[in-house]
């Protein structure tokens, strides 16, 4: 099965099949589990590596809205050969607003890949 096939099962013309199942499209080769349960006040990381030519760009979500870096909240990034990338989000400390669905999203040119984690609180008593 193709990733991003139509309901009808074919593209409507060579062109659409050329682009949207090109090789070089960003795909995400290597990510976090889905299902995350994290303790209060530790740390919470997620893992996203993707491949593509030219290299793609990936970007964090969480609960459908862009992240970007705050005092507790950082994004670290390491470009590996020509067509790899990978990322990482690490929250410290961890607290209950964190809990809800992260994403990883890579893109290129050619395509759009997608990762999502679902992710919620524990509480650990001493």
């Amino acid at each position: 099965m193709q990733i991003g096939l139509p309901v009808t099962g074919k593209y409507r013309d060579p062109e659409s099949d050329r682009y949207y199942n090109n090789n070089n499209g960003a795909k995400i080769i290597t990510a976090s589990h889905f299902d995350y349960e994290y303790v209060l006040g530790h740390k919470i990381a997620f893992i996203c590596v993707a491949r593509g030519s030219p290299r793609p760009h990936i970007t964090w979500f969480k609960d459908g809205v862009e992240l970007f870096s705050h005092l507790y909240f950082h994004v670290h990034e390491w470009p590996m050969g020509k067509d790899k990338v990978k990322s990482k989000l690490e929250i410290d400390p961890a607290t209950q607003m964190d809990a809800g669905v992260y994403e990883c999203t890579a893109d290129n040119m050619y395509s759009i890949d997608r990762r999502s984690f679902k992710t919620d609180f524990s509480i650990v008593f001493d």
